[in-house]
């Protein structure tokens, strides 16, 4: 007998909102449209909360992946059952689409996948937050910090081209420190930091729409400091050198507010030793946390429960409902769907599309590669949790963009003790550009088996520790395509996919937005007096 039969009805069968996954920006909206009094419905054809923000055990992990990088299914799977239209043909079957590809699995240690259930794995990563940005700011905003608990990532590294990793001079005390800056980089690079923090408090004159790298040029800063600056504060993707193939030029303006932001962030909770924070067991605590605060609200949670067809008008062009697994139909005036779904556009009474900037939601907007490596030693000796920058032509000339590196250890909940997870991620055009990126940057960060085979399950064949590179035991590849258009059809919208960045600022403010356009009246999350008393930072400790 199917699981998904033996549910009881749904009780009651009509909402104001109906969501389709857990994800990231799915949690939130289900969070706020709670917190401003709406009845919610939130299903995940999943047994586990978070979809594409999940953290999971290895083993589902792997099957997560391979699943989603599997040919799209237009139609209801064979075990569910089988679609029942009426006689005005009222109903739209709902399919997936494929948001994975080029997955590339090596196994040189059966160890890892022998203890897959003490790892806690980010399916999009790395993730992190910065202590005084936007998502933190709405975490205490909404008093899901009582739900998570965070870490410090003790450090942060930059590749020098050259083979080494010199740790980021991005404080004061950093930069007396730092023993790879000279003397006069040292002074030059204090007060660039000065003239910044007086640029932010006072204005400026300045034009602050040129291109960030061209103000760091006339500030006199070398390439290596403004290398520093671009790649590992400011967090840019791409190539800022290269004004002509750049796709994302970082402008003064909002360089200088990325710099602040950073140092806004260091020494903001008392228990955060640098800028950057990481949540204890995973990313995929967020979505769960979120999950949480609209249960409390009065939204109704259903895992393991597919939706298996869109309920329509007899004109096929207005959204009614949706139809489950269960074979229970359920009405709203507004339904979110988590990007992985799709809606054949073959169907006989396909839904009147209107689209935005003639741009469809099935479009992909770029890739991002990312890559999981599984090591018994630490990159950095001194560092438990740490990031590691590999800005353009660090690893090979015609690198164009940046290479982003997250070590986490035990201390943090993702993985068994003396044991390491990094994730890697770089933007690309295509898989061979991805991959190539971060084999280059996990070559440099990694010794290697002697021999090794994709998925090679059953030996034990790891390399000498050396005092530079830590042994790999496991690694993953796989390319995410990119959707930050957020699709309408009618009443029917669709979430993006997480987005390249190491931040959430991007999916914070387009999912506000996206609230906006469900719920024009409402408010994103009212504030408090006791969500005020909770954004008072001297009173808040994020890792107790």
């Amino acid at each position: 007998m199917d699981e998904t039969t033996s549910y009881p009805p749904i009780d009651p069968s009509n909402f104001d909102l109906i969501v389709v996954g857990t994800g990231l920006p799915e949690s939130i909206i289900a969070a706020a449209s709670s917190a401003a009094g709406k009845t919610v419905l939130h299903l995940d054809p999943n047994p586990f909360y978070g979809t594409h923000s999940a953290s999971l055990p290895l083993d589902d992990f792997i099957s997560f992946l391979r699943s989603q990088s599997q040919s799209p299914s237009p139609s209801p799977s064979p075990s569910q059952p089988p679609l029942q239209t009426s006689d005005d043909d009222s109903s739209v079957p709902l399919g997936t689409r494929r948001l994975y590809s080029d997955l590339e699995i090596k196994s040189l240690s059966s160890e890892p996948l022998d203890n897959s259930r003490k790892f806690s794995l980010d399916l999009v990563a790395p993730r992190a937050f910065l202590c005084a940005d936007s998502m933190i700011e709405l975490i205490l905003k909404t008093g899901i910090n009582q739900y998570m608990e965070f870490k410090s990532v003790d450090a942060s590294f930059v590749s020098s081209g050259e083979g080494k990793l010199e740790s980021v001079p991005d404080s004061r005390s950093a930069i007396f420190k730092s023993r790879s800056l000279l003397g006069p980089e040292k002074y030059q690079l204090m007060n660039f930091f000065k003239h910044v923090q007086g640029i932010f408090a006072n204005g400026s004159e300045e034009d602050l729409e040129i291109p960030f790298v061209e103000f760091l040029t006339k500030r006199g800063l070398s390439q290596k400091l403004k290398s520093i600056i671009l790649y590992t504060i400011a967090w840019a993707d791409h190539d800022q050198e290269n004004l002509e193939l750049c796709k994302d030029v970082i402008s003064t303006k909002s360089g200088i507010n990325r710099l602040a932001l950073y140092h806004s962030s260091i020494g903001r909770f008392p228990n955060a030793n640098g800028a950057v924070i990481y949540p204890i067991y995973g990313q995929g605590e967020l979505s769960q946390a979120f999950c949480r605060r609209a249960a409390v609200k009065g939204c109704i949670y259903v895992l393991r429960m597919p939706v298996i067809a869109l309920l329509m008008d007899k004109d096929g062009r207005t959204y009614q409902g949706v139809r489950l697994a269960s074979g229970q139909e359920l009405i709203s005036p507004q339904l979110i769907l988590a990007p992985s779904f799709a809606i054949p556009t073959t169907s006989p009474r396909a839904v009147e599309v209107k689209i935005s900037n003639d741009k469809s939601p099935s479009d992909a907007e770029g890739k991002v590669a990312r890559g999981i490596c599984i090591a018994k030693n630490s990159i950095k000796p001194e560092a438990a949790n740490c990031l590691v920058f590999f800005p353009p032509r660090s690893l090979y000339p015609e690198q164009i963009t940046s290479v982003r590196v997250l070590q986490l250890s035990s201390n943090v909940g993702v993985c068994p003790p003396k044991t390491f997870v990094t994730y890697l991620s770089a933007v690309c055009d295509d898989a061979v550009e991805g991959k190539k990126l971060l084999n280059a940057a996990i070559n440099a960060l990694f010794s290697m088996a002697v021999s090794s085979s994709p998925e090679n399950n059953g030996i034990d064949n790891l390399c000498e520790h050396t005092e530079e590179k830590p042994c790999l035991l496991w690694s993953a590849l796989y390319i995410q395509d990119l959707t930050k258009f957020h699709g309408v059809y009618d009443s029917i919208r669709f979430t993006p996919m997480p987005d390249e960045h190491l931040h959430y600022d991007d999916i914070l403010d387009a999912t506000e937005k996206f609230f906006k356009e469900l719920f024009p009246n409402e408010d994103f999350f009212t504030v408090t007096s006791e969500s005020e008393e909770r954004l008072d930072d001297r009173n808040t400790e994020l890792d107790p």
